[in-house]
């Protein structure tokens, strides 16, 4: 029987990651299943992917993206487990809701280390023995906040927009040695529990329009959102790319919005976005006194999609 092929997949505990390593799992990956907490979330795996407590072909790896020392002894993990990975798949992420003015220091911090800096660091310390093996594919999820930066969720779009752009060089670098990279752009799917979400959206500050707004669309847009194992496939269909780079949109949603991005001008797509996302319009809320003061802010946490 033919050795099977190796993938880590980060955040494995729920959403899209879960699907994935479930999914994968059954196709008959060995899967390696990056996670905060192993000891809680690897049951919930396991039965997602109907798989045995004693199952050679699943295992946990403690790994805290925002945390170095947690990334350098994940990866000693994976390399005394499988050597160099035949996929590395980079689902992670957290994100926080709020405008610049709400949001603190900590709050970007935060966002840039587990969605950017982390996955960085954890594909430089596993990148010399895929770039010795000659092969392996290293997959990004990013959203639609890295095609056009979207208001409330600076921080998300601007770490979803450096690990496209880092994907792009990525590729390049290591295309030479037989190994690729592929960025899926995820449109909306229902991950109740994906992304830890900090919300600093202040509802009596200046921007509570705005985010009135945008907590309006966003329920509306989750009436059509898909199921997390409709985005599984995707993965494993990208782990089998052979061009040093490729992009896709997972998703009709997302697909709309990628053929937008390509054909109008971007004054167009902006106004057409503000309106489908319930943005106030240019100029409507200056000179108003309730706006004028400092706003506060408040936090939560909630689950969102990511």
């Amino acid at each position: 029987m033919a050795e099977s092929r190796t993938v880590v997949i980060t955040g494995a505990s729920r959403g899209l990651g879960l699907a994935t390593a479930a999914h994968l799992h059954r196709a008959g990956w060995k899967v390696l299943a990056a996670m905060r907490s192993p000891d809680d979330g690897l049951d919930t795996l396991r039965a997602a992917a109907g798989a045995r407590s004693d199952d050679p072909r699943l295992v946990g790896v403690r790994l805290d993206l925002d945390d170095s020392a947690s990334i350098a002894s994940a990866a000693r993990v994976i390399r005394d487990t499988v050597g160099a990975p035949d996929g590395l798949v980079h689902n992670a992420g957290v994100a926080c809701v709020g405008c610049l003015e709400e949001l603190p220091a900590a709050a970007w911090q935060q966002t840039f280390s587990t969605n950017f800096f982390g996955p960085v660091q954890l594909t430089k310390e596993l990148l010399p023995d895929m770039r010795v093996a000659g092969r392996g594919r290293i997959v990004m999820v990013s959203s639609q906040g890295a095609i056009r930066g979207m208001p409330g969720i600076g921080p998300y779009s601007a770490t979803k927009g450096a690990l496209e752009r880092w994907a792009e060089s990525l590729s390049q670098e290591i295309a030479p040695f037989g190994l690729g990279v592929t960025v899926l752009v995820a449109g909306t799917f229902k991950t109740d529990s994906l992304t830890l979400t900090r919300t600093y959206a202040d509802p009596s500050g200046p921007y509570s329009e705005l985010h009135d707004g945008l907590e309006t669309a966003g329920h509306r847009f989750l009436r059509f959102a898909r199921a997390p194992e409709r985005f599984a496939p995707a993965v494993e269909k990208a782990l089998d790319d052979r061009r040093p780079f490729a992009r896709h949109g997972v998703g009709i949603d997302v697909k709309m919005l990628l053929a937008a991005n390509r054909l109008m001008p971007f004054g167009l797509l902006q106004r057409a976005i503000g309106r489908a996302i319930g943005i106030p319009r240019a100029g409507s809320l200056r000179g108003d006194p309730r706006r004028t003061a400092n706003g506060t802010t408040n936090s939560d946490e909630r689950n969102v999609i990511g």
